[in-house]
């Protein structure tokens, strides 16, 4: 979702996304991904929004690394994680993830996403359905437009789209991968609603009443998955998981230890040698 950098970062430089005591590449699918390990237990991936790093996550980390094995990750093409490739979808990410949890030897993780990162919770879960047990995803969208975006907010893409276009062609490597970050949430996402079926876990659907994505658009995600629940959160804004960080550690951690048995079905995978 456009501008989730302002929000998810802007944080003290040394914390999450800097500490080399237990920062780590590994490789996926052509990219060195960068990741962050804290805590033990069960595994719990994070996944950050739209120019951003996983230092979004430092109001989030401190509660789950009690019981979970928190991985932290750079998305590509953002943070630490260098791509040089000319253009993004959240398809090519959630096969990242994919990967990088098959890297690190971990069957399946619960997976909390916010925004762009949001995204790509849904989409590994659709994609890899076996690689996720719980998903909990806040102030994510399916379509780029004044529907699945606040008209304001999809007007101001409308607006850098075209000073983007001022500057073309562009020369700078910076300046090209940040349009290319820019192009993936111009263009992107583009899920049906009838996609939403293919996610077979439980889902915490989440947004700020105040969200970039009306409220309409997040319960109309919540109502397409299967086993999908909705939480619009009062008084926030795309922020969630920081304006009201208390709150939020809370229900995602209570949503994900409810217990879950999945359907005979949804365990065939479990005998695949490749998880």
């Amino acid at each position: 979702m456009f501008f989730t950098g302002i929000t998810g970062c802007g944080l003290l430089r040394g914390q999450y996304g800097y500490n080399e005591k237990v920062g780590r590449y590994y490789l996926v699918r052509g990219i060195e991904m960068y990741t962050e390990v804290y805590g033990k237990g069960k595994p719990l991936l994070m996944i950050h929004g739209n120019g951003g790093n996983m230092n979004a996550f430092s109001m989030t980390v401190p509660y789950f690394e009690k019981e979970y094995k928190v991985i932290l990750v750079d998305s590509r093409a953002q943070g630490r994680t260098v791509d040089n490739g000319d253009s993004l979808s959240f398809e090519m990410m959630a096969d990242d993830f994919d990967a990088l949890l098959k890297a690190m030897h971990i069957k399946a993780a619960y997976v909390l996403g916010w925004s762009d990162g949001g995204i790509n919770a849904l989409e590994l879960a659709m994609r890899h359905p076996n690689r996720v047990i719980k998903l909990a995803s806040t102030g994510a969208n399916l379509w780029p437009d004044s529907l699945g975006l606040r008209p304001d907010v999809w007007l101001d893409g409308v607006r850098d789209y075209k000073s983007w276009q001022t500057r073309m062609p562009l020369t700078d490597a910076t300046d090209k991968n940040d349009y290319k970050i820019f192009m993936l949430d111009y263009m992107q996402p583009n899920i049906p609603l009838s996609d939403l079926k293919k996610i077979h876990c439980p889902a915490l659907i989440i947004g700020g009443d105040n969200d970039l994505i009306p409220v309409k658009h997040t319960t109309q995600i919540a109502e397409n998955i299967p086993n999908g629940r909705l939480w619009i959160v009062p008084n926030s804004g795309h922020a969630t998981l920081k304006e009201h960080s208390t709150d939020f550690n809370k229900k995602v951690d209570d949503f994900f230890k409810e217990p879950y048995h999945r359907k005979r079905k949804e365990r065939l995978a479990d005998d695949d040698p490749d998880l």
